[in-house]
């Protein structure tokens, strides 16, 4: 009898042991969270400003 309990090696295993029911729920609970960090932390930047190659044009005032 092969009772392999230790860690899949390969990534079809490490498939077939993320799909199983208990590690199912953790998994799909650790993506939830990463995309959530993820999209608050792109969410919390500022966004760069390109500096202007022409300035707008001085007019001078209308009378």
């Amino acid at each position: 009898m092969s009772d392999d309990t230790g860690p899949p090696r390969t990534f079809k295993g490490l498939l077939r042991w993320a799909t199983t029911r208990p590690q199912a729920w953790g998994v799909y609970l650790l993506a939830v969270l990463l995309v959530w960090l993820v999209s608050f932390y792109v969410g919390s930047l500022k966004p760069k400003k390109a500096p202007d190659a022409n300035p707008p044009a001085v007019t001078a005032p209308k009378s």
